[in-house]
């Protein structure tokens, strides 16, 4: 647990968040516009938790600059790629640094300075409302900040139960203590929900004690994938059992029969949670089939099950493994290759081109070969500024996973072209699963591998709003001429 000095660091960083959030927020908004402070805000933090990783105290045997700013990059864009082990080279103060760090850069230091700040202050601006609804995807400006108190008690509620959950799930002989087993509850509660991937074991869940324990695998798959759905779909699901209840009862206890059926599901909300179940049955069918006799071998007919289903929720950016990833099958590898960079869903804590993304694409599809000029679904049509933010989010993240892929087989020449690419989709989904050759890279790559964590936790579709002008408006047309294509 943490000692005296550790609370006293906490306090402080607390206070540098609350002094932070005021700061910010009243910055001249000509030369800062939300993507560049959320940037920034995620650089702050890196930093911060680089210098934070380089105290004495937060290792055993103390750690480059390059390693630290490695780990503070993956954790704070909760990737969990390591070129250190979590649980042998970092003190309980140093895994807490990490902790805190998968925390904040989960949910967004945006999230909790601004809320922090409007709780301490008790004040603020229509301009600051209108930017923090951006940040959180508020449809009303009034309701940015009860937004914000809703996805802070959410992930803690949610995450207090997970810890309880893995508490009474793991044995108390495999700890030390009573403390080391509260320890690692908490920080798996929270690497879950946060989708980091971060463990204080050296092998993941894979680790003899734990391999086998499947309900333990089933409350850390239940954590990342409620961390992967996204709170605005966390709460118009809320939103539609909560009225499903409520009409159920008055049936029961009335005799009118309401006969109209509001749209309280929303269209993204369909979209993302049949795009999650689809992916999860079918790569849970596909990892059963190509791993029965392979990695699934050791288990038994439930523990297969549970298994499969677990190695296919993991590569949408969660990032654990209960089973060896160096000895998957080749077309295993290439599935995880897909959900990897499908990854979780919009307004979540993962990462990946978002499920919805690759809903829209594969709906395209199907609409150009019907010969369709416009794409439904759900008996609902998809605007057409959604349709060309996911492609472009499409062709920039090939562009970067593929310019990393090169420089790292520039600069790491003789290792394997399918290992290089694995790590970089690893990286740029924010997944963490590897196949054991992140730590063997040279300084260039893991600066590259860097790089490539943070622009896929940003986005760079994020990166190049940052940079680009803006255009206020468009007072004219030029006549339009179709291009021949195919």
């Amino acid at each position: 647990m943490l000692n005296k000095m550790g609370w006293i660091y906490l306090v402080l960083f607390l206070f540098f968040i609350r002094e932070f959030s005021d700061l910010q927020i009243n910055l001249n908004n000509q030369h800062l516009n939300p993507a560049r402070l959320f940037i920034g805000s995620f650089l702050l933090l890196i930093i911060s938790g680089t210098f934070l990783l380089l105290l004495p105290k937060a290792t055993h045997s103390g750690i480059t600059a390059i390693d630290a700013l490695f780990t503070a990059t993956s954790a704070v864009c909760v990737t969990g790629l390591i070129v250190v082990d979590t649980g042998t080279y970092f003190t309980v103060f140093g895994q807490g640094i990490i902790a805190g760090l998968i925390q904040l850069g989960g949910l967004g230091i945006m999230t909790f300075a601004s809320y922090f700040s409007y709780f301490f202050r008790g004040k603020t601006s229509y301009e600051n409302q209108l930017f923090l609804s951006n940040i959180n995807n508020s449809e009303k400006i009034g309701e940015v900040f009860s937004v914000l108190k809703k996805i802070l008690i959410l992930t803690f509620g949610i995450e207090f139960m997970g810890a309880i959950l893995i508490f009474f799930s793991v044995r108390s002989r495999l700890f030390n203590s009573f403390s080391d087993q509260f320890f690692f509850s908490v920080f798996h509660s929270i690497s879950g929900f946060c989708n980091a991937g971060f463990s204080t074991l050296q092998n993941s869940l894979y680790e003899p004690g734990f391999r086998f324990n499947y309900s333990l695998h089933l409350i850390i798959a239940a954590l990342f994938i409620l961390g992967g759905i996204g709170f605005p779909i966390l709460f118009n699901l809320y939103t539609y059992l909560k009225y499903n209840l409520s009409r159920k009862f008055q049936k029961i206890t009335t005799l009118n029969q309401m006969h109209y059926t509001p749209w309280i599901l929303n269209l993204n909300s369909r979209i993302v949670l049949s795009t999650t179940a689809i992916l999860l049955l079918g790569g849970s069918v596909l990892f059963y089939f190509f791993e029965v006799d392979n990695t699934l071998a050791e288990h038994s007919g439930f523990g297969k099950i549970v298994t499969s289903f677990f190695g296919a929720a993991t590569p949408r950016t969660a990032g654990f493994n209960s089973v060896d990833s160096s000895a998957l099958h080749f077309s295993t590898i290439l599935v995880i290759f897909l959900l990897m960079w499908i990854g979780a869903s919009p307004a979540s804590t993962g990462g990946g081109i978002k499920t919805s993304t690759f809903a829209i694409a594969i709906l395209n599809f199907l609409s150009i070969a019907k010969g369709k000029d416009r794409m439904e679904v759900f008996k609902r049509e998809i605007a057409q500024v959604s349709i060309n933010r996911s492609f472009a989010i499409i062709a920039l993240s090939l562009m970067v996973i593929g310019t990393a892929i090169f420089l790292i087989a520039s600069f790491n020449s003789e290792m394997n072209l399918l290992n290089i690419a694995f790590e970089v989709f690893s990286a740029y989904s924010t997944v963490g699963l590897s196949l054991g050759i992140t730590a063997q890279f040279s300084t260039a790559s893991k600066a590259v591998l860097i790089l490539t964590m943070f622009i896929g936790r940003v986005s760079m579709l994020t990166l190049l709003i940052a940079v680009m002008r803006r255009v206020k408006n468009l007072n004219y047309r030029y006549p339009s001429e179709e291009i021949l294509i195919n």
